[in-house]
């Protein structure tokens, strides 16, 4: 003791400690001093040496210079210490730097911080189980929220959280045996200061030096310092450990930012951020956030099908995932709870139970973000999985088959509608981005019979977007532009169409729904409903299938199908108005004029032409320059035309038949096959579709004037057959519970007897019809003499007997 207060007599570490202290601390660090200490500590040790600096560091605390020159030998020891000693003064250090994040002094928080980060940067090759970041990791997100009334200083105490919470991840982030960062309790506290920051403009960027003055690091700012922070963080993330990094994020951000459109940038930037093979799993979760927040404001769900939106992009460079169908169903029901939302008023979907205002507006703005998104994550699915979300869609559809069930009433009705409406608007937005080359496997029969059965609705809405959907379809070569307005174009060479040779898979695929398509296409031509954007949606419909799937079977059948709607304009027997008669003459000019052009037949587009020059001059209401305009020029007397005006199936049947065309199938007259699928159609009841079904069958017959006219089915009938069947029923079912009693109780003898007896009867039975099918009847024209000159009984074969037409299945 008494050596000690000798300063010749000290111990040499104190003596080189106290040497590198300057008498004025404006001067710094002695450097000499700092090189002789460092060597020392390297050869002898430097744990002792430790204590003598926080010793010294806590009686210099009285002057902020002096700990900034103890610190900076601090440092300096550090980066010559070897790393098996490093953890020997290690928690000493430490104890230090939190005593300096402790001060409320800003230049001792940002000088503590700088020595951690430097002290973060040391790799160890020794792991330490003692150590605990918690206070590092709460105080320097605590400095990242720093409110400090002078705006320099509080961007710098900021920019030293950040750092700081980067130095704790670089120091834990790979050493399993160090505390976990990836912990909720650590994430939580991480996660929203880096995200605090990085939406943060600070607005001391208009008094900066200019960019030629400023260094590198005076440019940087918390936005930028904390994105690059984040970047690291998530890039380190393993699979276990996404889930805690995501739920931070989303809870941070409508807290903070309100509507979530101001968020959509950094969702993007965290998304990216991630390994591209761990993107579905945000994905997963921003799906389960929307479900938890289903009852939320319609802007706040909104924000985030917005950035399920742009991450389907991101995430298309890596896996959406193995449950497709599950993305799409959770878009899906959101989608029918926001139309519960708009029509009940209520969150609760019991009108007058929520207390909260729900604005429809706000609700169609949520419907066209969902219905965004599912375009945005069809699009970057393979054509396989694609054509699985589109039928996967289109069952959800309600449609008043038999097969589905639809809700009744006038507000059962309205949410049918509107869901109807919004899930075709979903598969609209899928179909745009669907390329497939093969039709068939573009449009499966479960998928088209559905779609074409909503194209027999009474809203016209709902038949537009039909019409959309099997145009996006067909439209493989990008033609649909090129007839969105319908004219009689001249020269069909200035369209420049990109037609390509009708494939085999193309005329299986015709051959197999064609038929379909006109009959479908026939009808919807007889809606009253039909505004302008329906003609087009039929022409451009008509000419893409004639560009993409046509071979001369179809053009024939094309042209066929053209005709019958010129003459439902012209008898006019479904009482439409003169708009849609004129509509209908109107297209059917212009489809016959480009299809004439299409197969090069001189005499077929000369007859177009001149029947088109007529109108021109006797009747221009009937062409598309005069009816398909804003306002269009009608007349009232379409009952006194001239034949001049028409297309005669006659004439095109002649000029296309000297071509080589079918003639006989061009002069049969198109008559579209009635189906039970008319029964979705509102324009006629159900009884009058079965007569016409009748009426239709009886006339193609080759044997109708055989037959006996048909029963005419009116109410009076339905009900009888009602009532009978009741009764029929009844009687069945008393007769069936007699039987049972009788095996029951009656005694074996008689049961044996009864049975034996039917036995008996159904073996004569069968003995009668083998001796019909082996020795049938002699046939009508008496018996044929065979080549010896006996009689000979001719054998029909079973296959060509005729039978009574009841008893044929």
């Amino acid at each position: 003791g008494v050596c000690g207060c000798c300063g010749a007599l000290r111990p040499r570490y104190k003596r080189l400690v106290d040497n590198i202290f300057p008498e004025d601390p404006e001067d710094g660090l002695v450097k000499t001093n700092m090189e002789k200490l460092t060597f020392y500590a390297l050869a002898v040790g430097g744990w002792g040496l430790l204590l003598r600096w926080v010793l010294r560091t806590q009686r210099a605390t009285s002057n902020w210079r002096y700990v900034c020159i103890a610190m900076e030998a601090l440092d300096q020891l550090l980066m010559a210490c070897h790393c098996q000693s490093i953890n020997l003064f290690v928690e000493s250090f430490l104890k230090m730097v939190a005593k300096l994040l402790e001060s409320e002094k800003p230049n001792l928080q940002i000088l503590g911080t700088n020595s951690f980060v430097k002290f973060a940067n040391i790799e160890e090759d020794t792991p330490s189980y003692h150590r605990s970041y918690d206070f590092f990791v709460s105080r320097f997100s605590e400095m990242c929220h720093s409110s400090h009334d002078d705006l320099d200083i509080r961007t710098k105490i900021r920019m030293s959280g950040i750092k700081g919470l980067q130095g704790v991840v670089r120091k834990t982030v790979n050493d399993e045996l160090q505390a976990n960062i990836w912990d909720p309790q650590h994430m939580d506290k991480i996660v929203p200061s880096l995200l605090f920051n990085l939406q943060h403009v600070e607005e001391a960027e208009s008094r900066s030096p200019s960019p030629l003055q400023a260094t590198e690091k005076e440019k940087e700012s918390p936005t930028e310092l904390a994105e690059r922070c984040l970047r690291e963080l998530l890039g380190r993330a393993a699979y276990g450990n996404i889930k805690n990094a995501i739920k931070p994020v989303l809870m941070f951000f409508p807290s903070h930012w309100g509507p979530w459109k101001c968020s959509l940038a950094p969702m993007l930037m965290f998304m990216l951020s991630f390994q591209p093979q761990h993107s579905h799993l945000v994905i997963q979760q921003l799906l389960g956030h929307l479900d938890a927040n289903s009852k939320s404001a319609a802007t706040v769900r909104a924000g985030i099908v917005e950035v399920l939106s742009e991450a389907a992009v991101i995430a298309a460079s890596g896996s959406v995932g193995p449950t497709v169908l599950e993305v799409f169903n959770t878009l899906l029901r959101q989608l029918r709870l926001s139309i519960d939302y708009a029509l009940t008023g209520s969150y609760d979907c019991v009108a007058g139970v929520s207390t909260k205002i729900i604005k429809e507006h706000e609700e169609r703005m949520f419907q066209e973000a969902v219905i965004k998104t599912i375009g945005s994550f069809a699009s970057t699915l393979p054509t396989y999985q694609q054509s699985e979300v589109m039928v996967f869609i289109m069952n959800k559809v309600p449609l008043p088959s038999l097969q589905q069930s639809i809700e009744a009433g006038k507000a059962g009705e309205n949410r049918n509608r509107l869901t109807q409406i919004m899930l075709l608007k979903s598969l609209l937005q899928v179909s745009v981005g669907f390329q497939c080359s093969n039709m068939l496997t573009a449009l499966p029969s479960v998928f088209l019979d559905r779609l074409l059965s909503a194209a027999l609705m009474e809203d016209a809405e709902i038949r537009l977007f039909v019409l959309e959907i099997l145009i996006s379809f067909i439209d493989r070569h990008g033609n649909r532009q090129k007839f969105s307005t319908i004219n009689t174009i001249s020269d069909i060479s200035v369209l420049k169409l990109k037609v390509d040779k009708c494939s085999r898979q193309d005329t299986v695929f015709m051959k197999k729904h064609g038929q379909q398509l006109y009959r479908h296409i026939y009808l919807i031509c007889k809606e009253e409903s039909n505004v302008q954007a329906h003609y087009e949606a039929l022409y451009s419909m008509l000419m893409l299938i004639s560009i993409e799937l046509a071979n001369e079977e179809v053009v024939v059948d094309l042209i066929r199908l053209v005709l019958p709607v010129q003459e439902i304009a012209q008898i006019n027997e479904d009482n439409l108005t003169a708009y849609n008669r004129c509509a209908l003459f109107a297209l059917g000019a212009a489809y016959l004029n480009l299809i004439s052009q299409l197969t090069t037949v001189p005499t077929f587009c000369q007859h177009i032409h001149e029947v088109i020059q007529m109108r021109q001059k006797e009747a221009p209401y009937l062409l598309p320059e005069d009816v398909f305009v804003e306002r269009p020029r009608l007349s009232k007397s379409l009952d006194r035309l001239g034949p001049e005006v028409f297309f005669w199936q006659s004439k095109i049947s002649e000029v296309l038949g000297g071509s080589g065309y079918n003639s006989d199938r061009l002069s049969t007259p198109y008559i579209p096959q009635l189906t039970d699928e008319d029964r979705l159609s509102k324009r006629k009841s159900i009884g009058e579709t079965i007569s016409l079904q009748v009426e239709v069958e009886s006339r193609n017959s080759p044997e109708r004037e055989q037959r006996a006219p048909a029963e005419e089915i009116t109410y009076e009938t339905l009900k009888k057959a009602i009532v009978d069947s009741v009764a029929v029923e009844e009687q069945e079912r008393e007769r069936r519970r007699q039987v049972v009693e009788k095996f029951q109780k009656a005694p074996f003898e008689e049961i044996a007897a009864h049975c034996g007896a039917r036995a008996t009867l159904l073996q004569s039975k069968l003995n009668q019809i083998f001796e019909i099918t082996i020795r049938p009847p002699p046939s009508p024209s008496g018996t044929i003499t065979a080549a010896y000159g006996q009689p000979q009984n001719h054998s029909i074969p079973v296959y060509e007997m005729k039978f009574p037409d009841l008893c044929v299945y």
